[in-house]
């Protein structure tokens, strides 16, 4: 086992929470592959800029298709170049025309009499589209092999693309994912949260290839077993959103836009096809349709007690997220660690705090760190619910085609690309009360 909450302590021994550009944490993100953008989000007509990790880039589509992330700044004179145009699969500078291709060499300069385009050159970032989401290396040199899901990619179902913005450093979010001990509380209202479900006594936290195997034993022996996957990524059988699906499968990514807001790329597997997912789709995206107040918002007013979560009307808003949201932000925008006093549940936030200790340390003083890799075998597991078989059970046939939609209520994808194309946080953004 690799937690001992009595053997362990409160708070972690490097900084994990700071991720900007030379920081410990923020080296050690930007040796793996991050969720940046949804594909759905941008045209070739519109480059735009992203904030992510607290550094600015300029993210556009080419005339090909293909996506480029290149620096913020025209280097001429400072001016934004998302706010230019595409051309093939060039970026034109607003302001002189300076034109960059998308591996960021200039190659033209309109008024330049004596050109010295080849001396100039953005830097620019591998990019790759996958499963709906963009994803880029934001760290130097080579990236590393791109890690695929065939249990998604290779699906006949239906794969539900969604995110959210959350105002509070990442690596809260990062625990509570393996904090097992808060559904029962936090969402009490689930058909599948019920008392018992995070006793510490039956929760186990091992090291894996990946990350870390989660697994809670029932009193009857049945087992939910959520995998971890370093540095900042879930592999779990969530809690059921529909009764024609009981459990479904779930990846998580937790990225920081800067180091006191993050974002959550999600991409949900359903297992159902044909006239049933037809049915789930439906109901699905008329629940998107009716959400209409932002989460991140009702946090606010309840965290200042201007209103309970009682006063909420549950139909106009994700509770799940709102509840997340109280809990989290509730913990301040950075939490203080020091201040805490783990228990027995808490094993897999303390395994979580460990690897990341030891792998940022050893980042730190120039050694090796772990090679994490993910197989077949590291997937999620949960009993059945309703009559429905256990999740991590079904086939998952070669070459399928799976059904993608997306099921991000229009407020939150307003609220999320304010945040990513570098608006300041809500909280600063309007006066306390």
């Amino acid at each position: 086992m690799l937690a001992d909450a009595s053997a362990s302590p409160r708070a972690q021994t490097v900084d994990c929470v700071s991720t900007g550009p030379g920081t410990a944490a923020g080296r050690y993100l930007r040796q793996f592959w991050q969720p940046i953008y949804h594909s759905a989000d941008f045209s070739v007509a519109r480059p735009v800029p992203l904030r992510i990790m607290s550094e600015d880039f300029t993210l556009y589509r080419g005339e090909s298709g293909e996506v480029h992330l290149v620096d913020a700044l025209c280097p001429h004179r400072a001016t934004q170049l998302s706010s230019g145009w595409v051309e093939g699969d060039g970026l034109r500078c607003f302001y002189h025309g300076w034109k960059f291709d998308g591996d960021g060499q200039c190659v033209e300069q309109p008024a330049e009499d004596s050109s010295y385009c080849e001396r100039i050159k953005l830097r620019a970032q591998p990019v790759r589209e996958y499963l709906g989401l963009v994803f880029a290396f934001l760290g130097e040199g080579a990236p590393p092999e791109f890690p695929l899901f065939p249990e998604f990619d290779a699906f006949g179902g239906v794969i539900e693309v969604d995110s959210y913005y959350r105002e509070c450093n990442y690596f809260q979010n990062v625990e509570n994912a393996l904090d097992m001990s808060h559904v029962a509380f936090v969402h009490r209202d689930n058909m599948a949260a019920y008392n018992g479900i995070g006793r510490g006594a039956q929760l186990r936290s091992e090291e894996s290839d990946w990350g870390v195997t989660y697994t809670f034993t029932r009193n009857d022996g049945h087992l939910r077993i959520q995998q971890f996957g370093m540095p900042n990524i879930f592999y779990m059988t969530a809690l059921p959103t529909d009764p024609e699906v009981g459990w479904q499968e779930s990846l998580f990514w937790w990225v920081p836009v800067d180091d006191l807001r993050h974002m959550q790329f999600s991409l949900h597997r359903i297992p159902v096809s044909g006239e049933a997912a037809q049915r789930v789709k439906a109901r699905h995206q008329q629940r998107r349709a009716k959400i209409d107040l932002p989460h991140q918002r009702l946090c606010e007013r309840i965290l200042r007690g201007r209103m309970s979560l009682r006063d909420v009307d549950k139909e106009r808003v994700d509770l799940v997220r709102l509840q997340d949201d109280i809990a989290q932000v509730g913990q301040g925008r950075i939490a203080d660690r020091e201040r805490e006093r783990p228990g027995r549940a808490d094993t897999g936030v303390i395994a979580i705090r460990r690897l990341w200790n030891r792998e940022v340390a050893a980042l730190l003083a120039g050694g090796s760190l772990k090679h994490w890799k993910r197989d077949a075998r590291i997937a999620p597991r949960a009993w059945g619910l309703a009559g429905t078989p256990p999740v991590g059970s079904g086939e998952r046939p070669e070459n399928a085609q799976p059904d993608m939609t997306d099921i991000r209520p229009l407020v939150e994808i307003d609220i999320q690309l304010d945040a990513l194309h570098g608006a300041p946080a809500l909280s600063a953004s309007r006066p306390n009360g």
